[in-house]
Parts: structure tokens; sequence; C-alpha cells
């Protein structure tokens, strides 16, 4: 995974606490194209921990939130030719823990598009620890236009 990832090319000012590459305190989760998914390679610390040894659930939720919107982006951005990722926020997100996330390795964070309609996408993503899935969602993301809190949000 070298060069820009998705953040940082197309939101290099982001201040996201999951994906923002502005954010020092954040996880700084960097999103990249493989095909048909995105992936991304993510190292927790002590401090993502709900206890020793286990990632915290909200912090898997944030990856997997943040890791699909960008799987969401990368969609919009390539069906319409943009130049720009549009504005998306999360309308629904279901997750599924399925054992706990170790945090004595890094964590790979997979994504996939599983429908589109003109304004919104669904996404399945999906975390892994040693090639072993931990937990799963579903999630859609919708376009939000101009008077809305996030439209400025990749500037």
């Amino acid at each position: 995974m070298d060069g820009p990832s998705l953040q940082e090319r197309f939101a290099p000012r982001g201040t996201c606490f999951g994906c923002g590459p502005a954010n020092p305190a954040g996880l700084r989760i960097r999103s990249f194209p493989d095909g048909e998914e995105v992936v991304a390679s993510w190292q927790p610390r002590p401090e993502h921990e709900a206890f020793a040894g286990a990632l915290n659930g909200g912090i898997i939720g944030t990856l997997l939130d943040c890791h699909s919107n960008w799987t969401a982006i990368r969609h919009l951005v390539e069906r319409g030719g943009l130049a720009q990722a549009p504005a998306t926020v999360t309308a629904e997100l279901a997750i599924r823990f399925l054992r706990p996330t170790p945090t004595d390795g890094p964590l790979t964070l997979r994504a996939r598009v599983l429908e589109a309609g003109p304004d919104r996408v669904t996404v399945e993503g999906t975390v892994e620890a040693g090639g072993r899935p931990t937990a799963t969602s579903r999630a859609v993301f919708v376009v939000v236009g101009r008077g809305h809190p996030a439209y400025h949000r990749w500037e």
C-alpha cells in the first residue's frame, strides 16, 4: 500500500477522528483501492484496548465506519468521473462482533460495495486479525448537499 491513501488524496486537511490525515490524535486510517475492494492495514495501540490484548468495540466501529465510507466515496468518484470526493455521511451502520480483536499485531480492513444508487451506497466491511475475521459490518452512506454540516468536510 504505497502512495497516497484515498484520505490523503481527497481530504488531506480532514480532521475526522478515524480517518483524518490532519488529526494528530486520531486513528489515521489509510484506505487503498485493491481491485473491487478497498483495503487498509492498521496497528492498534494499548490505549485502544477494552481490556488487555483486545481492541475496544467503539474503535472497531470507527474503523469499519470510516473505511467503509471511503469505499463508498471511491465508488462515487469512479462512477461519476469526479475530481473531488463528494461529501458523504453514515445513514446506517450495523456491526457484528465475531470474536475479540487482538491488539498484538496489525489489523486488515476490507470493504466492498454491495449496491449503489444515485445518492447512496451500501458497503460491507470486515476487520481481520492474522487473516481471520473478527468483526463485520454493513453500512449505508448518503451524499449530502450544501447546507448540511458535513458538506465541506473534505475541503
